[in-house]
Protein backbone atom coordinates (compact mmCIF):
# COMPACT_ATOMS: atom_id res chain seq x y z
CA UNK A 1 0.00 0.00 0.00
CA UNK A 2 1.34 3.28 -1.00
CA UNK A 3 -0.58 6.64 0.17
CA UNK A 4 -0.62 9.74 -1.55
CA UNK A 5 -3.33 12.01 -2.84
CA UNK A 6 -5.15 14.75 -1.16
CA UNK A 7 -6.69 12.23 1.46
CA UNK A 8 -5.31 12.21 4.92
CA UNK A 9 -3.18 8.72 5.72
CA UNK A 10 -5.53 7.57 8.23
CA UNK A 11 -8.52 7.62 6.13
CA UNK A 12 -6.78 5.64 3.22
CA UNK A 13 -5.66 3.28 5.93
CA UNK A 14 -9.62 2.79 7.38
CA UNK A 15 -10.45 2.41 3.42
CA UNK A 16 -7.46 -0.43 3.02
CA UNK A 17 -8.72 -2.00 5.81
CA UNK A 18 -12.85 -1.83 4.68
CA UNK A 19 -11.14 -3.04 1.10
CA UNK A 20 -9.53 -6.36 3.01
CA UNK A 21 -12.61 -7.14 5.03
CA UNK A 22 -14.76 -7.04 1.97
CA UNK A 23 -12.52 -8.78 0.05
CA UNK A 24 -12.31 -11.67 2.46
CA UNK A 25 -8.12 -10.98 3.53
CA UNK A 26 -9.28 -9.95 6.84
CA UNK A 27 -12.42 -12.59 7.69
CA UNK A 28 -14.72 -12.14 10.64
CA UNK A 29 -13.60 -12.86 13.50
CA UNK A 30 -9.87 -12.91 12.20
CA UNK A 31 -6.93 -10.80 13.86
CA UNK A 32 -6.27 -7.79 11.77
CA UNK A 33 -2.30 -6.29 11.91
CA UNK A 34 -1.36 -4.09 15.28
CA UNK A 35 -0.75 -0.66 15.35
CA UNK A 36 3.11 -1.18 15.86
CA UNK A 37 2.91 -3.50 12.60
CA UNK A 38 1.30 -0.56 9.99
CA UNK A 39 3.52 2.06 11.40
CA UNK A 40 6.28 0.07 11.09
CA UNK A 41 5.22 -1.68 7.93
CA UNK A 42 3.73 2.08 6.07
CA UNK A 43 6.61 3.90 7.77
CA UNK A 44 3.61 6.01 9.52
CA UNK A 45 3.30 7.59 13.04
CA UNK A 46 1.65 4.72 15.03
CA UNK A 47 -1.24 7.59 16.50
CA UNK A 48 -1.87 7.69 12.31
CA UNK A 49 -1.92 4.18 12.58
CA UNK A 50 -4.58 4.26 15.58
CA UNK A 51 -6.64 6.96 13.92
CA UNK A 52 -7.43 5.16 10.98
CA UNK A 53 -7.99 1.53 12.89
CA UNK A 54 -10.31 3.20 15.74
CA UNK A 55 -12.22 4.73 12.55
CA UNK A 56 -13.35 1.18 12.23
CA UNK A 57 -13.87 0.80 15.89
CA UNK A 58 -16.42 3.44 16.02
CA UNK A 59 -18.36 2.19 13.10
CA UNK A 60 -18.24 -1.41 14.77
CA UNK A 61 -16.44 -3.26 11.99
CA UNK A 62 -13.52 -3.68 14.36
CA UNK A 63 -13.19 -4.90 18.05
CA UNK A 64 -10.68 -5.26 20.49
CA UNK A 65 -9.97 -7.74 22.47
CA UNK A 66 -7.69 -6.66 25.56
CA UNK A 67 -3.75 -7.95 24.99
CA UNK A 68 -4.40 -9.44 22.39
CA UNK A 69 -5.34 -7.31 19.48
CA UNK A 70 -7.87 -6.20 17.13
CA UNK A 71 -10.54 -8.45 15.77
CA UNK A 72 -12.49 -7.99 12.86
CA UNK A 73 -16.49 -8.29 13.82
CA UNK A 74 -19.24 -10.32 12.64
CA UNK A 75 -21.06 -8.54 10.22
CA UNK A 76 -18.71 -6.48 9.10
CA UNK A 77 -18.63 -7.74 5.45
CA UNK A 78 -21.72 -7.41 5.38
CA UNK A 79 -22.27 -3.54 6.70
CA UNK A 80 -19.29 -2.66 4.43
CA UNK A 81 -21.15 -3.56 1.43
CA UNK A 82 -24.80 -1.60 2.22
CA UNK A 83 -22.58 1.02 3.75
CA UNK A 84 -20.99 1.09 0.34
CA UNK A 85 -23.94 0.80 -1.41
CA UNK A 86 -25.62 3.05 0.21
CA UNK A 87 -23.01 5.83 -0.74
CA UNK A 88 -22.88 4.42 -4.55
CA UNK A 89 -26.32 5.34 -5.08
CA UNK A 90 -25.91 8.50 -3.50
CA UNK A 91 -22.97 9.48 -5.14
CA UNK A 92 -23.55 8.11 -8.83
CA UNK A 93 -27.12 6.83 -9.07
CA UNK A 94 -28.30 10.10 -8.01
CA UNK A 95 -26.53 12.28 -10.24
CA UNK A 96 -26.82 9.69 -13.05
CA UNK A 97 -30.86 9.79 -12.70
CA UNK A 98 -30.67 13.92 -12.53
CA UNK A 99 -28.79 13.76 -15.90
CA UNK A 100 -30.54 11.68 -17.50
CA UNK A 101 -34.16 13.45 -16.63
CA UNK A 102 -32.15 16.53 -17.74
CA UNK A 103 -32.03 14.99 -21.59
CA UNK A 104 -35.31 13.93 -21.56
CA UNK A 105 -34.54 10.46 -21.52
CA UNK A 106 -37.31 7.70 -20.67
CA UNK A 107 -36.25 5.45 -17.65
CA UNK A 108 -36.17 2.91 -20.68
CA UNK A 109 -33.22 4.66 -22.56
CA UNK A 110 -31.50 4.88 -19.54
CA UNK A 111 -32.05 0.84 -18.64
CA UNK A 112 -30.34 0.17 -22.42
CA UNK A 113 -27.75 2.63 -21.76
CA UNK A 114 -26.89 0.87 -18.36
CA UNK A 115 -26.89 -2.53 -20.10
CA UNK A 116 -25.23 -1.52 -22.56
CA UNK A 117 -21.96 -0.20 -20.33
CA UNK A 118 -22.64 -3.40 -18.37
CA UNK A 119 -22.28 -5.59 -21.19
CA UNK A 120 -19.43 -3.95 -22.51
CA UNK A 121 -17.33 -2.59 -19.29
CA UNK A 122 -14.64 -4.93 -17.82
Amino acid sequence: MQFGGDKPIFLQLAEQLEDGILSGAFPEEGQIPSITEYASTYKINPATALKGVNLLVDAGLLYKKRGVGMFVTQGAQEALRQRRSEAFYQDYIVTLVRKAKGLNMSLEQLTALLEKGYQHVD
